[in-house]
């Protein structure tokens, strides 16, 4: 928390996102540090997305553009991307997560991957095995800092429905130890969705394996 003339000041953070859910993670991740998060609003096709495989690419061209857009210049902003990546498709959609799901959806993803089945669980997992994974960006108003988050699994073979976005139906995390670690495929771990995918379990419990959480928390490390 920054001090000025023997009071505390919270320091404001501008988080370029459209995505109330990102948007409230953020603020509770960053509240108990000091930080107040803001949704920094700017005019419909100000940020232009690069062409790159990178996410962390892609993450910086935002911040940079972003950067033009604060209430004022010497601010911190902050962005956010993540995507979906499948290792029997080369990593696809990966960057392109978003327009795919808006193309196909979760029922085009899993057409794609329809052939990749077999009768044994831990086998199944490994064949459809995917990962979600986000790049946190933020600029403290001198240097860059950057933050990155994954959530490894696999593919169901159904879709989940209840909660969550995206491909949250059809993605199945894998276990995590009791230092919140993903364990190999077919290790049971005390942290656990049964092999339901995101989209059927509790926010809170999808929460706990989080890619844009671990992200948050990496950038948060390197914080002054």
């Amino acid at each position: 928390m920054l001090r000025e003339a023997g009071r505390c000041m919270e320091a404001t953070v501008w988080f370029l996102t459209s995505n109330q859910g990102k948007l409230e993670e953020a603020q509770l991740h960053f509240a108990p540090l000091g930080y107040n998060i803001e949704q920094l609003v700017v005019p419909e096709g100000a940020i232009v997305e690069p062409q790159s495989d990178s996410l962390e690419e892609i993450a910086i061209s935002k911040l940079e553009q972003a950067k033009a857009h604060l209430p004022n210049s010497n601010d911190m902003v902050m962005v956010e991307d993540s995507g979906l990546f499948i290792s029997a498709l080369d990593g696809f959609p990966g960057v392109y997560s978003s327009y795919v799901y808006e193309t196909i959806g979760c029922q085009g993803i899993l057409r794609l991957l329809a052939h990749l089945e077999s009768e044994d669980p831990v086998q199944q997992k490994k064949l459809r095995a995917a990962s979600y994974r986000a790049v946190t960006a933020l600029w403290d108003g001198t240097s860059m800092i950057i933050g990155l988050g994954e959530c490894p699994g696999s593919l169901a073979s159904e879709k989940h429905e209840g909660h969550g976005f995206g491909y949250d139906p059809v993605f199945v995390p894998l276990d995590l130890n009791d230092e919140g670690q993903p364990l190999p495929a077919g290790e049971l771990g005390p942290t656990s969705t049964h092999g339901v995918a995101f989209g059927g379990v509790e926010l809170d419990v999808k929460h706990r394996f989080s890619h844009r959480r671990r992200a948050l928390e990496h950038l948060l490390e390197q914080l002054p």
